[in-house]
């Protein structure tokens, strides 16, 4: 009875260390990346918001 109740309790510390380092992996992955809306600019997001660049206009074709 008692090797049963050692059995049992050595699996829930396991359990329990396991979803403790799932939640620390988590956590770093989340300080790694900025959440959105935050202030941390990346070079995809300032990328973003610039407009597409076109060909300048031909001067002969301008409306004068």
């Amino acid at each position: 009875m008692k090797f049963t109740l050692n059995l049992y309790v050595l699996r829930l510390l396991v359990t329990m260390l396991s979803i403790f380092v799932r939640l620390m992996g988590s956590l770093g992955g989340l300080l790694e990346s900025p959440l959105p809306g935050s202030s941390w600019i990346t070079r995809g997001h300032l990328a973003d918001t610039q407009p597409p660049k076109g060909l300048p206009d031909d001067p002969s074709r301008r409306v004068q």
